[in-house]
């Protein structure tokens, strides 16, 4: 019979567990606890990790990887019983999400779908990232290899992260580099994917307005009339956030 104590904690890890679910999706405003564990595959994912993770530790042979499979089969996310993964991690949506082995993720990590925290190699060791708290990774993200991942740092979509990243930034692109958010300030769990600033669309519009400028002084010099060119402005994007839904 298994022990009070024991029982009173998966109970306390699947309200745990239930709880970031509905601090960090909208959709579960009208949701039942049950059908958050019924229908939830980020839910379902976590508590299969954690059962795999605990044979895993106790070195229990077989079921640590074959409940990791059913858990990918069943959900679309695939955890390594391997991972560390820590307290109020959430999976939105789920669907194609990797995480390997020697992955480790601190507290109130959220991440959204298609998210791989992968390997660069077939080196031994610690190949996979390292996860500090609060960190925010959006939907196809690509983490390889022994990265840090600071505090409270936000991964915008589909960028490629092959190193560290600093603390409370945000990260885009391909390689994924820090950009600074201008004049908005990005609140919560949840970071507003469609307004990240875009460095390539920057650089476009300085260079036109250069260029622009040394064409207004090659009229002024040469006495003719100031070229009427069309030159690209960059306009803020506009649109709702598609971030937690």
């Amino acid at each position: 019979m298994a022990r009070p104590d024991l029982i009173i904690k998966a109970v306390n890890g699947v309200r745990a567990q239930v709880a970031a679910a509905r601090g960090r999706d909208p959709a579960t405003a009208n949701a039942s606890t049950v059908e958050i564990l019924a229908t939830w595959p980020g839910v379902q994912a976590l508590l299969a990790y954690r059962l795999a993770h605990r044979l895993y530790v106790g070195r229990v042979p077989f079921f640590p990887l074959a409940i990791s499979f059913v858990s990918r089969v069943v959900t679309g996310i695939e955890i390594h019983p391997g991972a560390l993964i820590g307290k109020g991690f959430f999976i939105d949506h789920g669907a194609g999400v990797v995480i390997g082995e020697t992955a480790e993720i601190g507290d109130n990590v959220t991440l959204y779908q298609g998210v791989t925290l992968g390997g660069t190699g077939f080196q031994a060791g610690k190949r996979h990232p390292t996860i500090e708290d609060n960190v925010t990774i959006g939907s196809g993200a690509k983490l390889l290899g022994p990265i840090n991942v600071g505090h409270g740092a936000k991964i915008g979509a589909n960028s490629v992260v092959v190193e560290d990243v600093p603390a409370s930034s945000t990260v885009v692109g391909n390689p994924g580099h820090p950009v600074r958010i201008e004049g908005r300030k990005v609140e919560g769990p949840d970071a507003d994917w469609i307004h990240l600033p875009d460095p390539l669309q920057d650089a476009v519009k300085s260079l036109s307005a250069r260029i622009k400028a040394l064409e207004k002084q090659v009229a002024d010099l040469s006495g003719s009339e100031d070229p009427d060119l069309d030159h690209p402005v960059s306009k803020p994007r506009k649109g709702r956030s598609s971030a937690g839904g």
